[in-house]
């Protein structure tokens, strides 16, 4: 080696390595400007999935006494809920699925079909022939189950 000059293998690396820290402060902001991107994202989509959620539209289902349906009648039963999903358009999984809530109040069960309100055609729409639909029920009416927490078990001496 004479006078100061590099091995090519040193001095490519040297090369990459004044790049790097060349364009470092360009890549941060890159990233920033990547991640603010990617929340602004999440935000809007969590913004309408809870808009779709606030708006869903609810129809009871009452069967006559001699409601018997047939595996055909179920299987086109079945394709029709998978409609709600492509009627609501846009909207994120969450806020587009067709959901069935089963209530009881003063000893009596009641079937209710909710999905969103894009849908809400398909939604009133009868799927078995001795299926009544109403609509206008208040999404309000149906109150979730909730569930208190356990006590601790506590182990024998």
């Amino acid at each position: 080696m004479s006078g100061g000059r590099l091995p090519d293998g040193v001095r490519s690396l040297l090369d990459i390595a004044h790049g790097i820290a060349v364009a470092g402060p360009y890549a941060a902001v890159v990233i920033g400007l990547g991640f603010l991107a990617v929340c602004g994202i999440a935000w809007r989509r969590a913004l309408r999935v809870r808009g779709a959620l606030a708006g869903r539209v609810r129809v009871e289902t009452v069967p006559t006494s001699t409601f018997d349906p047939g595996e055909g009648e179920v299987r086109r039963w079945s394709q029709h809920l998978g409609r709600v999903s492509y009627a609501a358009g846009d909207i994120p999984d969450r806020g587009r699925a067709a959901r069935l809530r089963y209530s009881a109040e003063h000893g009596r069960m009641h079937c209710y079909l909710e999905g969103p309100s894009y849908a809400q055609a398909v939604l009133t729409m009868p799927g078995f022939a001795e299926v009544e639909i109403r609509s206008g029920g208040s999404r309000s009416e149906v109150r979730p189950v909730r569930f208190s927490v356990p006590a601790p078990r506590r182990s024998r001496p």
